[in-house]
């Protein structure tokens, strides 16, 4: 009995790795097209890490002073200005920027020009946020196998993090939410790994992994320390568990991963603020006093501020992602199995935490936002819940569960197309803002660019009517589409992923 379990457990683990991998990668870039066939154009959130990027590449500091003028989003000490975001993401950016900057200039193009700008902010979002978000929905992908989901259940779980999700708005936007969505799912996936009967090698090198990517989400969102702390310990606990001889070597490989985020922040902190721990909204521009409640403006959680995370039509994540509605009891399916309980505590821990956390923050809404950008680094996690729920339903349960995914798809999909940064003043922004503007087909409508400091007054028709260039496109206009026909591509490479994923062959059990 023993060798005849042996046997399956070998079979499970080696006969599907090659096909789950080749859909893995159809999942990705068909995820990372889909990512970057929107430019959102910008706002104060992205202008000021724009501002950063700029600065380091163009005249190799930290000080933003010569392009602050662009956002209300900095921080200022003496007479130099600075971003209030955490550094990550624009770093990130930083040498594709640099790469797409040098290669304009020996073509002799205008390395300043307004259109120059909007290319860099492109590859910017492209590296910073669209990337990461792919590493997300992969980490999904690859957590749900592992939990015990065949690759359609895990492809399911991944497509609905990528795009029936508020996480595809923010794949589009300069933000630092889907960068650390991806470092932490990867790295949860990598503790998860390191469980395995791995080579010496391999375990040090997936540690190293698991501290690279824990610690770069704390550089590019600072409360992703807590979480970033416990997949930490969990990877250390899987290692004790699994090899205590080899707890050494793969701490001090994971060691190796954290310090090397804590030089670049402690060092960027040292560059701008002249000490290695500094916070930049403790020097924010602006009225912005809840943030001087509580740490940094978060305080206790907050009931009603609770409900409307979830349920409300102003920021609430079911309106916008109902299929997510499941996923408690896909956990519950996870957590009473012994041999999933601890990884998957680790993953509903990491989905709590963010939803307590914002739920107790004064700027819950995230303003201009689609959903609350705050629970971005969160829906990873939730997704693989999903998969359970999924594996252990029958064809009329699939077929709800495919609807539900297929309307946060949808209303995802309305608010690339349109605006993920729908204006704070509109209480019901689907059905008053993004629904409209979609259905008529006048789109997109952000007009805020990276070098601007707000959006032209006046509504869209007097702006149309005065030439005003909109900052937003989708490729599907760069070749001339206008309206609802500029999505056609867009459909055509989900078509193409599709009969690609399909036509992977099946591993023969």
């Amino acid at each position: 009995m023993a060798v005849r379990l042996s046997r399956v457990m070998i079979a499970y683990d080696t006969m599907p790795r090659m096909p789950s991998a080749r859909r893995a990668t159809i999942l990705g870039l068909g995820l990372f097209l889909s990512f970057a066939y929107f430019y959102e154009g910008g706002g104060w959130n992205q202008n000021t890490r724009f501002d950063l990027v700029r600065a380091i590449v163009e005249n190799g500091t930290v000080r933003i002073d010569l392009y602050h003028e662009n956002t209300g989003d900095k921080s200022q000490v003496g007479t130099h200005f600075y971003t209030d975001k955490a550094p990550g993401a624009s770093l990130v950016a930083v040498p594709a920027v640099g790469l797409v900057r040098g290669t304009l200039r020996l073509a002799r193009a205008k390395v300043y020009s307004r259109e120059a700008m909007v290319v860099y902010s492109y590859v910017a979002t492209l590296a910073a946020s669209a990337a990461p978000s792919v590493l997300a929905a992969l980490s999904v992908f690859w957590m749900a196998r592992r939990f015990g989901a065949d690759d359609a259940g895990s492809t399911v779980a991944a497509v609905v993090c990528g795009l029936g999700t508020p996480l595809w708005a923010y794949a589009t936007l300069f933000y630092g939410h889907a960068l650390a969505a991806g470092c932490l799912a990867a790295a949860c996936l990598g503790a998860i790994r390191l469980g395995d009967p791995l080579t010496p090698g391999r375990a040090a090198l997936t540690g190293l992994g698991v501290g690279l990517t824990a610690a770069w989400a704390v550089v590019t969102e600072y409360p992703a320390s807590i979480p970033s702390g416990v997949i930490v310990l969990f990877a250390v606990w899987q290692v004790w568990q699994r090899d205590r001889a080899a707890v050494t070597r793969v701490v001090v490989a994971m060691a190796a991963g954290l310090a090397f985020g804590a030089i670049v922040l402690l060092g960027y902190n040292w560059a701008a603020f002249g000490k290695p721990i500094y916070i930049a909204y403790s020097s924010e521009e602006g009225s912005y006093e809840a943030m001087r409640t509580g740490i940094f403006g978060v305080n206790l959680p907050n009931a009603h501020a609770a409900y409307e995370l979830l349920f409300g039509a102003y920021r609430g994540l079911l309106p916008l992602a109902p299929v997510l509605a499941v996923t408690p009891i896909g956990f519950v399916f996870l957590l009473r199995d012994r041999r999933t309980r601890p990884a998957s505590a680790v993953v509903a821990f990491v989905a709590v935490y963010y939803f307590l956390l914002t739920s107790g923050y004064a700027y819950w809404s995230g303003a201009w936002s689609y959903g609350s950008r705050h629970l971005g680094p969160a829906l990873p996690f939730l997704c693989v819940g999903l998969a359970p729920v999924w594996m252990r339903s029958g064809r009329l349960l699939r077929a709800a569960l495919l609807v539900l995914a297929l309307a946060g798809i949808g209303e995802s999909l309305v608010a690339v197309s349109t605006t993920p940064q729908p204006p704070a003043n509109f209480e019901r922004p689907m059905a008053e803002l993004l629904w409209p503007t979609f259905s008529s087909g006048d789109f997109p409508i952000g007009w805020q660019g990276y070098l601007d400091y707000r959006p032209p007054p006046g509504p869209m028709s007097e702006l149309e009517a005065a030439g005003v260039p909109r900052a937003a496109w989708n490729l599907g206009q760069l070749i001339g589409l206008r309206g609802l026909m500029s999505l056609v591509p867009l459909f055509g490479i989900w078509v193409v992923a599709a009969m690609a994923w399909l036509r992977v062959p099946k591993p023969n059990r």
